[in-house]
């Protein structure tokens, strides 16, 4: 059965993002947050999940080594968007990730972990978090071209990994792409495969307008404007990705598709979180453990 692999360090996971970083980013988000920018929310919430992240893999001798993590912006320009010591890097091993933060200090508003989530009304005081990347809005959203990039990545890390759980691929966009079709090279990128599944991409949508978010959605058909291309570019739900979604509440099926549309910061945090959470449960055996 596919997506069934333990993470270890021998079998690494890989977490990539793709960013929009177009100049309608610099709009506000919608939602409770609307005081902050697209570009800046993302990139909050992107960094906190990788810090979310590193900190699920410390051990006594530091951080182990269970994922490779990679974000690739896309507006003007089309790359690496880790900034500092990474700069330039496609992914990146996670000890490496957590010894080399840009040098900055973040106060994301939205905390990545559900746990956290859930005292957001509650005081938790917010912690100054490490920074790998900023907010950056200028061009046109060349999805295309982040998925191709996506592509020559991938392939060559499930070449190197290939009994290792398939990489999750998360697209973070406002809007269509500019550079062409992109669920041709979206389907593409899903078909790179390891010995455990192929690889799993991802779409959420975020927005500046008030309007209801539609999350972890079925039927495209009835999706309004360019969402009917999200949906499509986006890999169907594997089964542990749906239990943990009706856990968290939500109704999905076996045909749910891992989307969501005219989200708000909170339902990114809990879009990526998902993510994060079912990846986390396939540690080894060994670190499972340590982790309860």
């Amino acid at each position: 059965m596919a997506y069934q692999a333990e993470i270890s360090m021998d079998n690494p996971g890989c977490f990539m993002f793709l960013i929009d970083q177009s100049g309608s980013m610099e709009q506000k988000i919608s939602g409770k947050r609307r005081g902050k920018s697209k570009a800046q929310g993302v990139a909050d919430v992107t960094n906190d999940l990788i810090n979310d992240l590193i900190t699920k893999c410390i051990r006594p001798e530091g951080v182990r080594d269970y994922f490779d993590v990679g974000v690739i912006g896309y507006g003007e320009e089309v790359g690496p968007a880790f900034t500092g010591v990474l700069a330039n890097r496609d992914l990146v091993p996670l000890s490496e990730v957590a010894q080399n933060p840009s040098g900055g200090k973040g106060t994301p508003e939205l905390p990545i972990s559900s746990e956290e989530d859930q005292h957001l009304s509650g005081g938790k005081e917010t912690q100054e978090l490490p920074i790998w990347f900023e907010p950056v809005a200028k061009g046109d959203t060349a999805m295309c071209a982040a998925l191709e990039r996506a592509y020559d990545v991938l392939g060559n890390w499930v070449q190197r990994h290939p009994d290792s759980y398939p990489p999750i691929v998360i697209n973070i966009t406002d809007g269509d792409a500019k550079d062409g079709d992109p669920i041709e090279p979206a389907h593409r990128l899903a078909s790179l495969r390891t010995n455990d599944g192929n690889v799993l991409v991802f779409n959420c949508h975020i927005s500046s307008l008030k309007a209801d978010p539609i999350v972890f959605p079925r039927d495209e058909t009835l999706l309004p404007g360019y969402a009917p291309r999200l949906f499509m570019m986006s890999s169907i739900l594997p089964p542990q990705f749906r239990e943990a979604a009706r856990n968290w509440g939500y109704d999905v099926a076996s045909d749910t598709r891992g989307f969501a549309f005219n989200a708000d910061l909170s339902d990114l945090v809990k879009f990526l979180d998902l993510g994060k959470h079912t990846l986390i449960t396939q540690l080894t055996a060994v670190d499972v453990v340590l982790l309860l």
